[in-house]
């Protein structure tokens, strides 16, 4: 039997504009993220039935970034794990990696859509045409 490794991070902070949170989610050493932005500050309490009601719906990126495995001393110096943890807490922002899973989910949909606007171009212009070739057809007939 195999095992797999999984963790979440919710990390809040506030981005200059509005209070955003980015979920990272790593599952057999693969990051996945989500962005969502709060606006106002939330409390405590607002993060956690965030939490609560929309943890399971979460549309986290379609690509999945490579994470390299975790080097984590949990066994130790419990003052250097109080100060790891006070040092995490104090860190502004997501991860490096999560940054760059972020911006190539972004570059992903910006791809998408821009093809999807292709297309729709592509059928209007068609239709265009046909209404035209409808138009003279008809003058060319005299009705």
């Amino acid at each position: 039997m195999r095992k797999s490794e999984v963790s979440s991070t919710l990390t809040v902070y506030h981005d200059g504009q509005f209070w955003v949170g980015v979920v990272e989610h790593v599952e057999n050493d693969m990051l996945k993220v989500e962005r969502v932005v709060f606006g106002a500050e939330p409390s405590n309490e607002e993060v956690y039935t965030w939490v609560l009601e929309r943890w399971s719906s979460l549309r986290l990126s379609a690509e999945a970034e490579p994470v390299g495995p975790r080097v984590g001393r949990l066994p130790g110096n419990p003052k250097r794990r109080a100060r790891e943890a006070a040092k995490a807490m104090h860190q502004r922002g997501p991860s490096t990696a999560s940054q760059l899973a972020l911006a190539r989910e972004r570059e992903r949909v910006k791809d998408e859509s821009r093809s999807e606007r292709a297309v729709r171009r592509q059928d209007e212009a068609r239709s265009r045409w046909e209404g035209r070739c409808e138009r003279k057809r008809r003058k060319h007939r005299g009705k």
